[in-house]
């Protein structure tokens, strides 16, 4: 019998991570170069340089985050249906972090989906 525990959950907040990277990389500088903030982009890029190397290495951000997102959510497919404990406390615990877990996953595809349009299909669509 498997017992759902705080370990199920690493999968879907690393996806979370990744996917806040393609924000980073893509979403946020279109969007304040949409709303006239040029200028506090290209502070916010000389203050952190990394954001230059995640934006010019977008493939590969992408890239990882759609592995981190498709291992997420075949570990929140597969636990679906596991059992939780019999201990009504444990129990109540397991639920709660499967419905933690859940939210976790979809807000990271919400993250990666924001970041993918911004990345691939605005500059088409909007230039």
């Amino acid at each position: 019998m498997k017992h759902y525990s705080f370990k199920d959950t690493l999968a879907p907040t690393l996806s979370l991570f990744t996917s806040a990277s393609t924000l980073i990389c893509c979403a946020l500088p279109a969007l304040l170069v949409t709303i006239g903030m040029g200028a506090t982009l290209a502070g916010l890029a000389s203050d952190f340089p990394q954001l230059i190397w995640i934006s010019m290495h977008k493939a590969e951000v992408f890239g990882f985050a759609t592995i981190m997102l498709t291992i997420a959510g075949f570990i929140q497919w597969r636990g679906r249906n596991a059992p939780c404990p019999a201990d009504p406390a444990k129990a109540k615990i397991c639920t709660r972090l499967r419905k933690i877990s859940l939210v976790i996953y979809i807000l990271s595809v919400a993250m990666f989906l924001t970041g993918a349009f911004f990345a691939f299909v605005a500059p088409y669509i909007l230039s």
